[in-house]
């Protein structure tokens, strides 16, 4: 195979958790800071970052004001506070990614979409827990962080909330379907 080649194998998988259903969460270094829990998703076109990861880079005061509604899955809206081009470094490959401000809270920090993971020509496998993307310097692999995502995205059982007894008189108050 020509050396540019991107290929993942079984051997890529040998060090995961098991079992495993996790998305692909990386990290990334935006102005030298490391900055954690990045998702990395195919199912969008616009890279979003939290405002406040803004705040805490210091840099509220270099936010282009525009507003832009973005669509959630389930057709929620939330409307951009702004957008910012910051160089993204992964592992010694820099990119200026644009990025979208919202206010609103969400388990990541940012999320990395198809803008970004064309523009790095890179191919992403959450079975493999990994992104591969071609370099002058030969191919490199961005991998998971699977224990963080398996904390961003941990399903808890709720506590059993307990109800009181439902007296006589209520019991005939009762609607059924």
């Amino acid at each position: 195979m020509p050396e540019d080649t991107l290929t993942f194998s079984e051997e890529d998988i040998e060090a995961l958790s098991q079992p495993y259903n996790d998305a692909l969460v990386i990290f990334i270094l935006l102005n030298k800071v490391q900055v954690k829990h990045i998702l990395v998703d195919l199912g969008s076109s616009t890279n979003i970052i939290r405002s406040r990861v803004m705040e805490q880079l210091g840099l509220l005061d270099q936010i282009i004001p525009a507003s832009r509604v973005l669509n959630g899955f389930n057709m929620a809206s939330e409307i951009t506070k702004g957008e910012i081009i910051l160089p993204v470094n992964v592992i010694g490959t820099i990119q200026d990614t644009r990025f979208h401000i919202i206010e609103g809270d969400m388990r990541d920090n940012a999320l990395l979409r198809r803008p970004w993971i064309h523009s790095m020509r890179a191919v992403s496998s959450t079975f493999h827990q990994m992104m591969k993307f071609p370099t002058k310097d030969g191919v490199k692999t961005i991998y998971g962080e699977q224990h963080a995502a398996k904390e961003m995205f941990a399903v808890h059982d709720l506590a059993q909330v307990s109800t009181p007894p439902i007296s006589e008189k209520s019991k005939d108050k009762q609607v059924t379907k």
